[in-house]
């Protein structure tokens, strides 16, 4: 009783009796196959190829079920016991799809490995507790059965999706995430960074006090940040144009804008003025830098036009506020 206590109202394995460790098995097998059979389902619409994959797999835990499900019928009767693997100390758990959104194809496939691995040991250390020939027999091959399909996903990759296949599905991945996340997320840093120049100079010149800067920059970042991240949301719902969700990318493009702007607005809670000031012009450049680098990384802009470009914007904003302030 005290060792159920400190589990947490849990059953460790080793107290489990036959017809349990089969019922256990049951469950697992037939969670392993809902696991599978949405994993195909939350690919299915951008990588069909893949979702095969899952689908083959949900057949394999759905054969291995019946199996299981048999041999208790034949030394136990109908009534299976209803236990599952949360009610097991210890017992590995693996996450539902909706924990996992959005899919990613190697991310699934690792996960379907993973599986696969904890099935194998969960049999191997099934059997040694079994006395009745049968049933050692049956988890024992299961055991085999699952050393083998270790790895099912990359094998089944193989025969679903070629090379070819493969490769046009992971460029179609890589545009989703540009267009949801680092095409909105780019247009906030750049609108953060270079926007809140002017402002936040100009305050910072025209008052020659810090704290009064700092909170010119904070409302100022924050405020392109709310305004930002509504823009992205409202204009365009993803369904047509296929930039992905809306809430997704208007985050991105939210908290990237209030970043940019806070950059160089936390320097002026350091109360030297010209301390601050220099700590915020090094910011700048900083940012400017990440912005190009960001453009010819994922946005393939070439550098010499990406840094023209993100440099002379951000030089006639920041002087700008320089002489609006010092007027």
């Amino acid at each position: 009783m005290l060792s159920r206590f400190f589990a947490g109202g849990k059953r460790r394995f080793d107290d489990l009796s036959e017809q349990e460790i089969l019922a256990l098995a049951i469950s697992s097998e037939e969670d392993d196959a809902r696991i599978y059979l949405a994993y195909a389902d939350g690919l299915r619409d951008d990588f069909p190829d893949s979702a095969k994959v899952f689908e083959n797999m949900a057949a394999e835990e759905n054969e291995h079920r019946k199996w299981l499900i048999e041999l208790h019928k034949k030394r136990f009767g109908d009534v299976i016991p209803l236990i599952r693997r949360d009610h097991i100390l210890g017992y590995i758990e693996h996450k539902p799809d909706w924990l996992m959104r959005p899919l990613s194809i190697e991310k699934t496939r690792k996960r379907a490995e993973e599986m696969e691995l904890a099935a194998q040991h969960f049999y191997e250390e099934a059997a040694k507790r079994c006395r009745d020939a049968d049933t050692r027999k049956l988890l024992g091959d299961l055991a085999i059965a699952e050393r083998e399909h270790t790895s099912l996903a990359h094998r089944l990759g193989l025969k679903h999706v070629p090379e070819s296949v493969a490769e046009s599905e992971a460029a179609r991945e890589h545009r989703q995430f540009i267009l949801t996340y680092v095409q909105p997320g780019l247009a906030g840093l750049m609108d953060g960074s270079v926007s809140t120049l002017a402002p936040i100079f100009a305050a910072a010149f025209a008052t020659g006090d810090t704290w009064q800067t700092f909170l010119v920059g904070l409302s100022a970042s924050v405020g392109a940040g709310i305004s930002m991240g509504f823009t992205e949301v409202a204009s365009d719902d993803g369904v047509i144009s296929g930039r992905g969700s809306p809430m997704k990318r208007g985050f991105a493009a939210g908290i990237m804008t209030t970043l940019g702007g806070l950059g160089h607005a936390l320097p002026y809670l350091i109360s030297d003025f010209w301390t601050a000031t220099s700590i915020a012009i090094v910011v700048v450049f900083i940012e400017l830098w990440a912005i190009t680098w960001i453009q010819h990384r994922w946005m393939e802009t070439p550098w010499l036009r990406a840094a023209f470009q993100v440099v002379l914007g951000g030089a006639l904003v920041f002087a700008a506020g320089i002489l609006i302030g010092s007027a």
